[in-house]
């Protein structure tokens, strides 16, 4: 279950990366910020699976 996790939060990164690109380009404040968002929740949740898998 875990490395599952591991690869969706992974995705999600790359998801809320791609959409800081394309809401810079097409100057969209919203998109930025629910990529910002989706980022910074994904990195949590990754490193909340690093601290529980020691």
């Amino acid at each position: 279950m875990r490395p599952l996790l591991a690869a969706v939060a992974l995705l999600a990164v790359a998801l809320g990366v791609a959409g800081l690109v394309y809401g810079e380009a097409d100057d969209s404040p919203g998109l930025q910020l629910l990529s910002a968002l989706l980022v910074i929740g994904a990195v949590a949740i990754g490193v909340r699976l690093r601290r529980r898998a020691r």
